[in-house]
């Protein structure tokens, strides 16, 4: 019996980059959809379940953060992995881009191989995440007022459910279930993007971020996830 194939919702509002991305996304086994703006995505993720989202960030009418932090709060798209494509070059750029909720980040104008490299890469890192947890025993657990279920893939905070992305889920399940234990970026990296050769170091600074304002009462304050200067992350002793 064939598998289905793999759907794509590819924005973008240049027709030339948004036809040839969907060509070659065609051959490497994907259904594709396009949409030439924001709001179009929206309405589209909004009704449809994809496995990958290629996202312009530059776009008329909403653009592609506003998109980006919509999926990840709104949708049922929440926790699919989505590549940014954009004409900036800055870090602080990339930065913003990651810190929307976006898996990766690709810069225009880029090889089709290129692409298709880091497309592979994203899928990767979602089956692994979710693999993970069958793969490492995890059980359920809690700390303070966080209860974390990753046979659910669940998190409860103050007895209130809360959406987590894979990549977050598995970076704070690494940081809870060893409190006190300083852990490196790049020990953070093996474990919440495992098999992976494209995500950058600062990528973990972007996650505990968006990590805090989920899971801490006071963001700006942190008592879970604590930095160690110049050593990395810690989830705070349990007293």
């Amino acid at each position: 019996m064939t598998e289905p194939r793999r759907s794509v919702l590819v924005v973008e509002d240049e027709q030339h980059i948004r036809d040839l991305v969907c060509l070659h996304l065609q051959v490497e086994g994907f259904s594709c959809i396009a949409a030439a703006t924001g709001t179009e995505a929206l309405e589209l993720a909004g009704r449809q379940a994809f496995d990958l989202i290629v996202l312009d960030l530059m776009l008329p009418g909403v653009d592609g953060l506003s998109v980006c932090r919509a999926v990840r709060r709104d949708t049922m798209n929440r926790d699919v992995p989505i590549l940014m494509l954009t004409a900036r070059r800055d870090e602080a750029d990339k930065v913003v881009g990651l810190d929307s909720g976006a898996d990766d980040y690709l810069t225009k104008p880029f090889g089709i191989r290129e692409l298709l490299a880091r497309v592979r890469a994203v899928m990767r890192r979602r089956v692994a995440g979710v693999a993970a947890n069958v793969d490492q025993g995890q059980k359920p657990l809690k700390y303070r007022h966080i209860e974390m279920d990753p046979a659910r893939r669940r998190v409860r905070v103050d007895e209130r459910e809360v959406d987590l992305t894979n990549h977050e889920f598995n970076l704070l399940y690494v940081l809870l279930s060893q409190p006190g234990i300083v852990l490196s970026r790049e020990a953070l990296l093996r474990r919440a993007w495992p098999d992976d050769t494209f995500v950058a170091v600062r990528s973990v600074d972007t996650l505990v971020k968006r990590l805090r304002r989920k899971v801490e009462h006071e963001p700006a304050h942190p008592t879970v996830i604590l930095t160690v200067w110049g050593a990395g992350y810690k989830a705070a002793d349990v007293e």
